[in-house]
């Protein structure tokens, strides 16, 4: 485009989030810049960062939202084709898995909050179930965790052995429960307090302690030590 031959500061401020980056730094770009540089350009009639602000109001200005939508969901805006449409999914996979591993940095879990910031990144936001387990070591911190099953959960699916076989294996002392609800709620089904009786009783006898169990969504979370029924 022929405005590259005019100084930037002639340039309007939907034609230069990357001059913008660059000047003043990361901080300082909205969110609809930022996606602006994902995408690149806009139309003939509505620049990038106009799209992105499009995009954005759509998900009512919800980055978590934006990380949902599909490729065809995002094609479906005039202006994204498929490429385009990946680069927003990528990126914003990208912050997902960051987010997750800056809270395995936290390393010892000293709270229910502390397990939610760690597990939130990688099951509050999926619209099916997982039920994860959290490893550590006679400090609290976290040495592993490891998905046990997937699309719903019900006793048939705890493979109690392995659960403990594991723990054995990385000589961990303690353990914690995760699961997510996708409908958002946090009450506790009947399996729910079934399974967590179920390990609870199987690591005394390994003096392998089962410390918590967490149900986690995109928002909150539910202890059960919080709550007084572990």
């Amino acid at each position: 485009m022929e405005q590259n031959n005019f100084p930037i500061t002639h340039w309007s401020e939907d034609d230069k989030p990357r001059e913008k980056l660059m000047l003043k730094g990361k901080s300082a770009l909205s969110d609809a810049e930022l996606i602006a540089i994902l995408i690149g350009s806009g139309s003939r009639n509505e620049s990038a960062v106009e799209l992105s602000k499009r995009i954005l109001k759509s998900v009512n200005n919800n980055l978590n939202a934006l990380g949902k939508l599909s490729i065809s969901q995002l094609i479906a805006f005039k202006g994204i084709g498929e490429a385009k449409a990946i680069s927003i999914i990528a990126a914003l996979e990208l912050g997902r898995r960051r987010r997750s591993e800056d809270a395995l940095e936290l390393i010892k879990i000293t709270s229910s909050k502390a397990i939610y910031e760690l597990m939130q990144p990688i099951i509050g936001e999926l619209p099916h179930e997982e039920f994860w387990i959290v490893y550590l070591n006679n400090s609290n911190k976290v040495i592993s965790k490891s998905q046990l099953s997937k699309g719903g959960i019900t006793g048939t699916l705890v493979d109690v052995r392995l659960v403990f076989k594991n723990a054995l294996e990385m000589g961990a002392t303690g353990l914690i429960l995760c699961h997510n609800h996708p409908s958002g709620t946090l009450i506790p089904s009947d399996a729910d307090k079934q399974i967590t009786k179920k390990l609870k009783l199987a690591g005394d006898s390994l003096e392998i302690k089962v410390l918590d169990h967490l149900i986690v969504t995109e928002t909150s979370y539910f202890s059960f030590v919080d709550e007084g029924i572990f």
